[in-house]
Formats: C-alpha cells, structure tokens, sequence
C-alpha cells in the first residue's frame, strides 16, 4: 500500500517520513530534534507564499485563496537535512492510524543526495520501536540510526509516526512511554522521597543507599506489586543532563536526577513493539502511578520533568497521562 500518495512531492516521498499530528498548532519539529542533535539549524525556514492570482469580483466573495506553505530545510546531524513540513490530511492519516485531523510531515534524507550505507539484516525482529521489522534486509547505521530511533521516539511523542524510506509505516504507541526522570537543584534523603513513593505502593523500601564523597545521598527505592510489576527511584548527583535541557535556564533545573523506572511482571515485553493484553493493562495503571508521583516530587523540589524519549514533559501530557479518559488509569494506588 502507498502511504501519503500526494501528499508529499516526489522529489522527497522516498525519504523517511515523520509525520506530526497538528490538530492544536504547528509543531515545533527543532525543538524535538534540538533534544537528540546538537547542530540543528534552518538553512531555509518553512514560509507562507501568497496564492498564484487573487480571486475577485462579488462572485467571489469568501472564497480567498490561502496561503501556500513553502517547506523549510533545517541541518540533522552532520549528514542529514529534514525538509518540510507538508501539510497532510485526515484521509492520509487514517490509513495510518493515526487520530488527528491534519498533521504536518518532514522528508528526511541525506544532503548530498546519496543513499546511507547500511548493514546486515537484522538477526531479531523484537524491537521496542519496530526498526528491524521496518528494515528486514539492511539495518541503519550511525547517524541514520540514531535519526530513525529520534523519529520514533518523537513520534511517540506526538502520537505521530514515521515512514521509513518512505514506505514502512512505523505508529508508536503514545502509552509505552512510561519513565520519567525530574532534575533538580535540591538533593532529598530517602526518608523524604520513600513516603511518597509508599502512597502508590505501601511496601515500597529503601533497596540501596550510600554516601558520596561530596556528602551527597545516592540510593534506591523500589517497591514491588503482585500484578503490575515495579516502580524503582534511583537518586544520585549527576554530571550531565539530558540535551533537551540546554534550552532552559540553568536555574530551572539541577544536577540532582530521580529516575522513576517500571520494570513490568516480565521485563522482555518492553522489548516488544505491541505488548501482550496484560501487559498493557498494567502498563496503563503504573504509568498514570508514576506520572503522579513525578508530580507530587516535582511540586515539593521544582525542577523539570524528562520523558522516556529524551523530551520534556509538559504538564498537560502528565495530566494525560492521569487521566482515564485519555488512556490513563483510574485510582490512585497499585495492585499490591
């Protein structure tokens, strides 16, 4: 089947394709790749271009012609260009499965018109992100890879997704992004975090705990379910933050990282692009638990919330991600 027949012009439809649900606004595409890449420029920004002739005349009153959008060319990595966005419909995004009414889509490819060398066929098609179903013959490498793996993770976003080579549709699941890490400027001691952690799961406890030279706590806490897996908080000083973070004043965030993890019943379904029923009913439950509990951190320490793809987490996502109605879990406590 083609996908976006029409939608994007042929010079750039053999590309890998993100595709960006717009329904509320354009999405700023350089602040998600900002937080994978580190030279992300416009050589050429997207622009509104008046339409060819101008409708007039009473017979033509209310039928203004609307601006055409001229794509933009933004630098990826050291080798790569993301041309776009081109504007896509609800018709094409149905054939995708995706649930919004426009979208904008970027062509990416390499600059000087030459095909990435790949390597060998992959030896599994287990993936979280579906990369080796996508590529059954030739794997990515290097910066093709890592762009691939940044379009799926922002897909997964955006409740987007991405065709490779302009043809293997790859829709992420919104819901499989669970992780979340708070960095902030204040160090806690575990006594502080455990009682949080302990209103989502009562037999949580400390599972390591030690003292930096600097005099600054490092630890665990875990706390463990008969049904729905684990939530495990790792809290250390760290010496790098995440790049999506270089956006932000300083002052907004700190060094002190608490990395709230799920490690579900059985840890080899993250590995799986669809996870089994039970899987997903339990995923649903302890991640609107640990969307809260990254809430309840964050408003006692401030700092700013990463996701599981490497991109801030907004409040309105966490309130998502809480919310019944829109794929989170009712109540408030796991099964224990």
């Amino acid at each position: 089947m083609t996908f976006l027949a029409g939608a994007i012009p042929a010079e750039h439809a053999s590309g890998h394709l993100l595709i960006l649900p717009s329904t509320n606004g354009p999405v700023a595409v350089s602040e998600l790749a900002a937080a994978w890449f580190s030279d992300i420029a416009w050589l050429r920004e997207p622009s509104r271009a008046a339409g060819a002739r101008r409708m007039a005349g009473s017979r033509f009153r209310g039928m203004a012609q609307s601006d055409a959008l001229v794509p933009g060319v933004m630098r990826l990595g050291e080798a790569h260009v993301a041309t776009g966005p081109f504007e896509v419909g609800e018709a094409h995004l149905a054939e995708l499965s995706i649930a919004a009414t426009k979208a904008e889509a970027y062509s990416v490819a390499r600059s000087d018109g030459l095909r990435d060398m790949r390597g060998a066929a992959p030896t599994s098609y287990d993936d979280r992100d579906g990369i080796a179903r996508a590529f059954p013959h030739a794997l990515p490498q290097t910066e093709e890879l890592r762009i691939v793996q940044w379009m799926v993770a922002a897909a997964r976003k955006t409740a987007g997704g991405v065709l490779a080579d302009g043809r293997q549709p790859l829709v992420p699941e919104a819901a499989a992004s669970v992780n979340l890490s708070l960095y902030s400027a204040h160090p806690l001691q575990p006594g502080d975090v455990l009682p949080m952690l302990r209103s989502f799961i009562a037999t949580a406890d400390v599972s390591a705990e030690q003292v930096m030279p600097d005099g600054t706590p490092r630890y665990t806490l875990a706390g463990s379910t008969a049904y729905d897996g684990s939530i495990v908080v790792d809290v250390e000083r760290v010496d790098r933050v995440p790049r999506a973070l270089g956006a932000l004043d300083w002052r907004s965030y700190g060094p002190y990282a608490y990395r709230m993890t799920w490690v579900p019943a059985d840890p080899y379904e993250l590995e799986l692009e669809r996870g089994s029923g039970l899987h997903v009913i339990a995923r649903a439950r302890m991640r609107a638990s640990l969307a809260r509990l990254a809430v309840s951190l964050q408003g006692r320490i401030a700092g700013v919330l990463v996701d599981d793809g490497g991109f801030i987490a907004t409040p309105e996502e966490l309130d998502g991600r809480t919310d019944s109605t829109t794929g989170g879990a009712p109540g408030s406590r796991a099964w224990v």
